[in-house]
């Protein structure tokens, strides 16, 4: 029941897409360049709207028994729709919705692997603002729910807590920070039987065996645009964990990757990969290579 519910979920996602590609087919108006919208995605207050898919392969490492042979995929749905407020000023309501394709864990008998199952959906909301000096501020709430279909993917807690991000927009691209920072709103009393999931939506609260959770993340990215709407850029995310035993506390890659803007019929895509090295990860268990693969359709606001 819950793989189907989990398979159901992505045949919605497919219809959408299909849908707002053809309306996007219908639009009479002038389009912009490949390169033109490859710099205004690069924007992190742009009005564009996308439905973006990163699809991640996640090798890991660690000291427990057979570590180093585990993998996962996990493949993300991440709609961004910015409703303007007023000219420079954008809200910005964005789900994360994860679905582990392939999801190791270990317990009492060693690593299994879980899939296909629905992850724990996050999400932030938010108010980006462009100042004249090209300095770009987004202020907002971010929040994570234990929604995972299967009891050894999901997460003990759900969190809440504020989210800040600075960009400075260049003539060559951009670069950026954010940062957010949730507490968990309630308690959990460990079991004995706890079961080590390193899944990359948890920031790997599950490792720490505590009551409650605090957690710092975030992301550094860049874009550097070429010619023919091709860019450099990097988005890895990072993570403290406040509450996680000593050596399962900071998590931080260091990536770089490509996109490239492209039309299937009239309809924007934007095309990315991207690698990730992990230079610090949980000791016991966590992630050491990451490449990550997404297709994101330009959409047009319903406003």
């Amino acid at each position: 029941m819950k793989k189907l519910y989990t398979i159901s979920l992505l045949l919605c996602m497919q219809l959408c897409i299909f849908s707002l590609s053809t309306n996007a087919q219908e639009d009479e108006s002038v389009p912009k360049s490949e390169a033109e919208i490859a710099k205004e995605l690069s924007n992190p207050n742009t009005t564009l709207g996308t439905m973006a898919f990163p699809i991640d392969y996640i090798h890991y490492n660690g000291d427990l028994p057979g570590a180093s042979s585990q993998n996962g995929f996990l493949l993300n749905f991440q709609p961004s729709l910015p409703i303007p407020l007023s000219e420079g000023v954008n809200l910005f309501v964005r789900p994360l919705i994860p679905i582990y394709l392939s999801q190791p864990v270990f317990g009492d008998n060693g690593f299994e692997n879980k899939g296909v199952n629905l992850g724990n959906i996050s999400a932030d909301v938010a108010v980006g603002k462009t100042w004249p000096s090209k300095t770009i501020t987004i202020v907002g709430v971010f929040g994570g729910f234990p929604t995972a279909t299967n009891k050894q993917l999901r997460s003990k807690f759900t969190t809440v807590g504020p989210e800040f991000m600075v960009a400075q927009m260049f003539n060559w691209g951009v670069l950026g920070v954010m940062f957010n920072h949730a507490w968990s709103v309630n308690s959990y009393t460990p079991e004995d039987d706890v079961v080590l999931a390193a899944t990359p939506d948890q920031f790997w609260i599950s490792t720490a065996n505590k009551q409650t959770a605090s957690v710092t993340a975030g992301q550094y990215f860049y874009v550097v645009n070429l010619k023919n709407a091709w860019q450099i850029t990097g988005q890895p995310t990072f993570a403290y964990n406040h509450k996680a035993e000593k050596g399962s506390r900071f998590t931080f890659p260091v990536g770089t990757g490509v996109n490239k803007v492209t039309r299937f019929g009239k309809l924007p895509v934007k095309l990315s990969v991207q690698y990730w090295y992990y230079l610090a990860r949980p000791d016991a268990f966590g992630p050491q290579h990451q490449v990550r693969v997404q297709i994101a359709p330009v959409i047009p606001l319903p406003w």
